[in-house]
């Protein structure tokens, strides 16, 4: 694997987007590939890395830049994952927002989601005395 490169706020072209999100098994971002690019375009922050040409991961942050950012999605291409790809992208958008209070995100219950999360300072809500509530459409 060679050195991978990290852009910010770049403009990713929409195929480049839809295989990421494919490639994670995120299909209900990529039923509207139009909705997909206007989310990214009005983003916060996105980094994004890549090897050569191909994009290989995202992260994408909204935020007020003052009292909450909220991590929106990162994406590893399954081929590129445990090469610390994933903990690079999260860092820049920490560091990025490293002046603000809250840093949330919503993912999957599974072990490698909190394996990840949790090596990389987070906790769930609910060990903060909080409690997190979503509502999807």
């Amino acid at each position: 694997m060679c050195k991978m490169n990290y852009k910010k706020n770049i403009k990713i072209a929409i195929a480049d987007i839809e295989h990421l999100y494919q490639d994670a098994g995120w299909f209900a971002y990529t039923n509207d590939l139009d909705k997909l690019q206007r989310a990214f375009e009005n983003s916060s922050l996105v980094v994004s890395a890549w090897e050569n040409d191909e994009l290989v991961g995202v992260i994408r942050v909204i935020s007020d830049n003052n009292t909450i950012a909220y991590i929106q999605d990162i994406l590893v291409l399954e081929s590129h994952k445990r090469a610390g790809i994933g903990t690079k992208l999260l860092s820049m958008a920490l560091e990025q927002f490293k002046d603000v209070r809250q840093k949330v995100l919503l993912t999957d219950n599974t072990t490698i989601s909190k394996e990840f999360y949790e090596a990389n300072g987070f906790v769930p809500s609910d060990k903060k005395d909080c409690i997190s509530y979503v509502k999807f459409d």
